[in-house]
């Protein structure tokens, strides 16, 4: 079973008021299916910190409402009964603007994926071209799936780290650090846009839907075009750290381009993995390496093996710190498997403080673009709420 921790004194309630009890009790259960989606009652008890008989009373108050949906299921080897907010006709859109692709996801309340959609983008491209395709296709993803730009309740953007605060905090491409890019999408499409960084948004869909689901302290490590890092507590993501790409692994290593010498990403961005296979290689993309790597180049393997045992001293470091009940490492790079991650567990296997590294490192249960789900369910959560955006 997964641990929930409870979630106590999140919710004031008037004194001698059994109404504003039960309405509060209600609305941590439906919070706690909000934020882990699918949960048995057990589970929700967990999560919430009510008793079951608390909870039996308050989802068949919610069937009776309409409000939630059960289905049979089994929880070590008993049968047990799913609870799940029942799919709303309220739409989000998750984009995931990257240097050589844009991923779209549409989500109901559920954050059930109705419709995705992945672009190639050329070089460089610019940011008034990709926002008027985003908006299109926002529109005709919407009608596609029967509904309308109209039920759409807010579009989220994912983007990479950016180490200049813009309109957007510390979010966007290289070109892009000056464009408002909520302001101009939102403009085009009329509905509430939040920005996020990718790696947040990778680590929202890991703690709501997928391996970092119901676990106290987590750390998500996306690998990509760099390597960048989110800090999961409580199925909720802290912002505010630059991340793990800027960790000194190499004292008198490279200059980054933060300005610091040595960072991990002078050893794990594409740039440093593209010099390292330049001269017998060529020029790739990160694509290329990972596709060459997945069909046994040695090179390659050599490459992403390197990487890996990098970042798992990184890895390590960090984990020695904040103490993760559970590591997840994710992004482009991480589809190359064992490739990557052995030498990230053997890493972390040498560091007698921490627990086994077997356990510890998870590996990622979602498929497909995670950032533009993570994105949708932030989309979701702005509804009704501020402005949202990084940090």
């Amino acid at each position: 079973m997964l641990c929930y921790a409870p979630r106590m004194g999140e919710v004031t309630v008037a004194p001698g008021s059994q109404a504003s009890l039960r309405e509060a009790n209600t609305a941590r259960v439906v919070d706690a299916l909000k934020q882990y989606g699918r949960l048995t009652q057990v589970e929700i008890a967990s999560a919430t910190g009510l008793s079951p008989a608390t909870v039996s009373n308050i989802v068949r108050q919610l069937l009776s409402e309409r409000a939630v949906e059960t289905t049979a299921t089994t929880r070590s080897g008993r049968r047990a009964q799913q609870v799940n907010l029942v799919r709303s006709s309220s739409m989000a859109i998750g984009v995931h603007i990257g240097p050589r692709a844009m991923d779209l996801t549409l989500t109901d309340t559920t954050l059930d994926a109705v419709e995705r959609l992945h672009l190639p983008l050329p070089a460089d491209h610019r940011f008034d071209t990709t926002l008027d395709r985003a908006a299109l296709l926002t529109a005709e993803m919407a009608d596609a799936s029967g509904a309308g730009i109209s039920d759409v309740a807010a579009v989220g953007v994912a983007m990479p780290s950016s180490l200049r605060r813009g309109p957007n905090g510390f979010v966007g491409l290289d070109a892009w650090e000056d464009i408002d890019v909520a302001a101009v999408l939102g403009t085009r499409l009329g509905r509430k846009v939040v920005v996020a960084r990718e790696v947040d948004a990778a680590a929202v869909a890991e703690a709501r839907l997928g391996s970092l689901k119901g676990v106290g302290l987590g750390l998500y490590v996306r690998v990509g075009e760099s390597t960048d890092s989110a800090v999961v507590s409580e199925g909720t993501v802290l912002r505010g750290a630059p991340g793990i790409g800027h960790v000194q692994a190499q004292p008198a290593g490279a200059i980054c381009r933060c300005g610091g010498r040595g960072c991990l990403n002078t050893l794990t961005s594409i740039q440093a993995m593209q010099e390292l296979l330049r001269i017998s290689h060529g020029a790739l993309q990160l694509r290329d390496i990972v596709q060459l790597a997945n069909r046994g180049d040695r090179g390659c393997l050599q490459v992403i093996r390197d990487v890996g045992q990098a970042i798992g001293v990184a890895i390590g470091d960090v984990a020695s710190v904040i103490g993760p009940d559970a590591i997840v490492v994710g992004g482009p790079l991480a589809a190359t498997g064992e490739a990557l991650l052995r030498p990230i567990r053997e890493a972390l296997a040498s560091r007698p403080v921490l627990p086994d590294s077997g356990e510890l490192l998870v590996a990622s249960v979602l498929d497909g673009d995670i950032e533009s789900l993570g994105v949708s369910a932030l989309a979701h959560d702005s509804v009704d709420q501020p402005s949202v955006r990084e940090r």
